[in-house]
């Protein structure tokens, strides 16, 4: 990394951490009255969150990451983002044999979960169901994620990760969107890894990473 990109990424850095501080006090002020108390512990979670993904910017990680506590801190705040938006609560089920561990920083992790789970939430606003199975064989991880929503056009598919590419119908007054699964992308691959997308019968997708075991050379 060039020292002109390491004074972005510490300005940005340092920037959001000021932002994160105003949430912690505005969180503190809304907990003393017990009506915004829900609110309050979200928007703690929230902060810890992106500190966290600040923090991994620049993080090394050494040690492996654990599936379930990383699909455990992506699922409440999947959770929190649907209850705030008004989503519907999507129903998760879990099949992790317990040798997947993740390289890499936890953090980002946790957003390529974030991001699978909030596409299958919109794709099926009625009632998503989330299937996640994870294995590993080989020096290899395969981790799967399905949901029942209406499945992917095929015109899409090849070029979904890419940048802004989406089918939801509005882009929404908050600007561009789209960028969910390129962002999947992006952290699989830079972590040597690989993402595919398909649809499967009689509804639905499935997303499949693979990528190495941690730890495992």
């Amino acid at each position: 990394m060039s020292a002109e990109s390491e004074l972005t990424v510490a300005g940005l850095a340092h920037d959001l951490n000021n932002v994160f501080e105003t949430l912690s006090e505005a969180a503190e002020l809304l907990s003393s009255d017990s009506k915004w108390t829900k609110l309050a512990n979200t928007i703690r979670r929230s902060v810890r969150r992106g500190e966290r993904i600040v923090a991994s910017l620049n993080e090394t990680i050494s040690d492996p990451g654990d599936l379930t506590d990383i699909l455990d801190n992506a699922v409440l705040h999947t959770e929190d983002v649907l209850s705030f938006t008004r989503g519907t609560a999507i129903q998760y089920a879990r099949d992790i044999d317990p040798c997947v561990t993740l390289p890499g920083s936890t953090a980002a992790w946790e957003r390529v979960f974030v991001n699978l789970f909030l596409n299958a939430a919109q794709a099926n606003p009625q009632g998503a169901k989330v299937e996640i199975g994870a294995t590993c064989a080989g020096g290899i991880v395969t981790v799967t994620v399905a949901d029942n929503g209406p499945g992917i056009p095929a015109s899409i598919l090849p070029t979904l990760f890419e940048a802004n590419v989406t089918t939801k119908k509005s882009r929404g007054r908050r600007g561009r969107r789209g960028l969910g699964l390129h962002i999947v992308q992006s952290i699989v691959a830079e972590h040597g890894g690989a993402v595919t997308a398909q649809n499967r019968q009689p509804l639905g997708a499935v997303f499949t990473l693979t990528l190495p075991q941690a730890g495992v050379s």
